[in-house]
């Protein structure tokens, strides 16, 4: 898609501006929420949180609605503003590339945080991707994951520290060339802040007789191939297919239109397999 085929509204609309006030109140509500967090008693800690820490629901979905919403305008940013990236080089698109998966990540390290039905059955799932995967996939679980020896401890270092890192050395060359000031977007901040206050971040306590539980949002479609292929396949090879092709979409690429093609019929079928998944 590149900046003409755009609507002229959503050119104008500063959609990585808007991602970054996401993105600070979700930095600064993480840390609010990560003081009252025990990785120790994962669940207990996130249910007092909402019952008996002053204004600890509230501030535990500002930084769930914060996080969700900087992903989804940093995508519409990519989008717009495709265009103008035909200046960078190999390197910095695959860094900024990488940027993606990374956040998604840690989106999914803080549902799996939360410990209820959700969050314990995301956990179990990527355990078992991860020790499907050959060679190193078992010594990445051992690193950011490692559950079913540490419970949420290594999790918490992982969506705290780790990713947190890794994202700001693979985005940090991008946000020097994009800052903004957070006064200039008020507006912005506000609706976040108050979409906060009406709408309670989820925590899924266990129900008898419920044998399946939807994951996050983002992760139904692949939640749902498992059904149908191994863990190797559905939860590692598929996924990154669609983040290789990322890094091949570039326009002076051979395969440019091959790879927007491969891209479109990808998030196609990926939006079948979540709305299957919903129907469960």
């Amino acid at each position: 898609m590149t900046l003409k085929a755009l609507p002229g509204h959503l050119i104008t609309v500063k959609w990585g501006a808007w991602s970054l006030v996401c993105l600070y109140i979700s930095l600064v509500s993480g840390v609010l929420v990560a003081l009252q967090y025990d990785p120790v008693a994962a669940y207990y800690s996130t249910a007092a949180m909402d019952l008996l820490v002053p204004f600890g629901q509230y501030f535990r979905s500002l930084h769930f609605y914060s996080s969700q919403f900087f992903f989804l305008l940093a995508i519409i940013h990519l989008i717009v503003v495709y265009h103008s990236t035909d200046s960078y080089t190999t390197a910095q698109w695959s860094r900024l590339i990488a940027t993606l998966p990374v956040v998604l990540l840690l989106l999914f390290t803080g549902y799996i945080l939360r410990a209820d039905s959700t969050g314990t059955s995301a956990g179990a799932i990527a355990e078992a991707i991860l020790m499907d995967i050959p060679l190193f996939g078992p010594a990445i679980n051992s690193a950011f994951f490692s559950i079913t020896d540490h419970g949420m401890q290594r999790v918490y270092v992982t969506h705290i520290i780790t990713f947190d890192l890794l994202w700001l050395a693979l985005a940090w060359e991008h946000l020097r060339r994009y800052r903004i000031r957070i006064t200039d977007y008020l507006p912005a901040a506000g609706l976040v802040l108050l979409f906060s206050v009406f709408i309670a971040a989820p925590i899924d306590p266990e129900k008898l007789g419920v044998s399946y539980i939807s994951g996050p949002w983002f992760f139904l479609g692949l939640q749902e191939l498992l059904r149908y292929l191994p863990p190797l396949i559905a939860g590692f090879i598929f996924p990154a297919s669609f983040v290789f092709a990322l890094f091949l979409a570039r326009k002076h690429h051979r395969f440019f239109t091959s790879t927007l093609v491969f891209l479109l019929i990808w998030l196609l079928l990926y939006l079948v397999l979540s709305f299957l998944a919903l129907m469960h």
